[in-house]
């Protein structure tokens, strides 16, 4: 027995064109399934945030020295939100379009100034060298307002050593 056929439009250059499809094929996303990519990357982060809460944090984090936060409160939840935001960009990618190599060329350049950042904040450390990494990210990223700067450069770091080195009670490098 054949399952009842539901009937679309989709757009190709500007024309409509009748698409039909199954029942099960719709139920089952075969209409939905057109970006892979999304998919796959929203797989990777559900696992990646999953292989993080189970199996990473547990085994590298302590137990606690007596402050009001555990110090795997922080690492967990952002874990927990990086494992359900690969699940949502699973259940619903987007319909961006794909990108180009100027693109893909600026996401290199941001994880190599990110790399060289995180050596050269082994050796200066936190305090020293995170205001001009996030200086040279925002400036990179076309944010030129002074209070703007001021929060990223200024606040943010300030934020973060409050939060690491005060709250949790944790060393920053």
């Amino acid at each position: 027995m054949a399952l009842p056929t539901l009937a679309f439009c989709s757009q190709n250059n500007g024309f409509a064109s009748p698409v039909t499809l199954s029942a099960g094929q719709f139920f089952w996303g075969a209409y939905l399934m057109t970006n892979t990519t999304d998919r796959a990357t929203g797989a990777f982060f559900l696992v990646f945030g999953a292989l993080l809460y189970f199996v990473v944090i547990p085994a590298q984090i302590d137990g606690g020295s007596g402050s009001w936060v555990l110090p795997a409160t922080i690492p967990n939840a952002v874990s927990i939100v990086m494992a359900a935001c690969g699940l949502l960009l699973m259940l619903k990618p987007t319909n961006q379009r794909g990108h180009n190599t100027q693109d893909l060329m600026f996401a290199v350049m941001y994880f190599v100034l990110l790399a060289f950042g995180l050596f050269v904040m082994s050796y200066a450390g936190f305090v020293y060298t995170a205001p001009f990494i996030a200086l040279i990210i925002m400036l990179l990223i076309g944010e030129r307002r002074p209070v703007w700067l001021g929060i990223g450069v200024i606040g943010l770091p300030v934020i973060i050593w409050v939060l690491v080195a005060q709250v949790l009670e944790r060393p920053l490098p």
